[in-house]
């Protein structure tokens, strides 16, 4: 099964590409300091608005610095938070929804309802709501993200938890005198964990559309940190003269979120063939 599996994963084109093209920006993320040919931060206005040249392969912004080491410094920031938002949220997720999909009863009752309350509000507008409330910087960021991206995660993990918890060999685990904790631990999360991170890879491209959308209107990522939302927002007054400094690192956007897209999709077309 696992050899079948893997030959599958290899069949598949678009998951390959979106796989390799991942890996290579994970791995810009990782190496920026190495691969960035200046400091991302340098201004100097004497080398400002510069045209692409052997120095500045991608030119210069409106304070003289480097646009390519603030793609690739971008890079860094906005796929690590991106990333630290869905690790957190998931966690929360998987504590809260398993605790209320296994346990039931008022417990139950009463995470749902919070959660009913939490996804009656349009995503984006809650995080603008709660940044405004706790002011615009990277960790504030994080935590109004978090707060709107753990509820779904709760939810599906709950609803998956009521379904497993109804399985025989859970129901036989219980009459063996298993308890709570090893069941839900080795018999009921590695069923689950496979959808959730199915589930992540499709939902992770919004979360970069959020950060890169909030740092544009200044309430993400505070200057001068380089991040592609804040970038297009400092180039859009140059939009007519050179359009190549909101365009660069709107490609970057579009082309991570597609790759995580077509992954997740990907993944959910190998593991649920008969998903149409």
């Amino acid at each position: 099964m696992v050899k079948m599996d893997r030959i599958k994963i290899f069949q598949n084109k678009l998951l390959v590409l979106s796989l390799i093209i991942i890996t290579i920006m994970i791995m810009i993320a990782i190496f920026a300091p190495i691969l960035a040919p200046h400091d991302p931060n340098l201004i100097d206005l004497s080398n400002k608005l510069k045209e692409p040249s052997l120095t500045f392969p991608l030119g210069t912004d409106h304070l003289g610095r480097c646009v390519l080491s603030r793609i690739i410094y971008g890079t860094q920031v906005s796929i690590g938070a991106a990333f630290l938002v869905m690790g957190i949220s998931i966690f929360i997720g998987i504590i809260i929804g398993t605790f209320a999909g296994y346990k039931g009863g008022w417990i139950d009752q009463v995470f749902m309802r919070l959660c009913d309350v939490l996804l009656s509000f349009p995503s984006l507008v809650l995080s603008l709501a709660l940044i405004g409330i706790l002011g615009p910087n990277f960790k504030n960021l994080i935590i109004a993200l978090v707060i709107v991206q753990w509820v779904p995660y709760a939810r599906m993990i709950r609803g998956l938890m009521l379904v497993m918890k109804e399985r025989h060999f859970i129901m036989a685990a219980k009459i063996a005198g298993t308890t709570d904790t090893i069941i839900i631990i080795r018999h009921m999360l590695p069923h689950i964990l496979p959808q959730v991170l199915v589930f992540a890879f499709l939902d992770i491209g919004t979360v970069i559309l959020h950060i890169s959308g909030l740092s544009f209107l200044g309430l993400g990522i505070q200057p001068p940190t380089a991040e592609w939302g804040m970038m297009i927002n400092d180039s859009k007054q140059f939009l007519r003269n050179y359009p190549s400094l909101m365009l660069y690192p709107g490609m970057m956007i579009m082309l991570v979120v597609m790759s995580f897209n077509l992954l997740g999709d990907s993944l959910r077309d190998l593991l649920d063939p008969t998903h149409k």
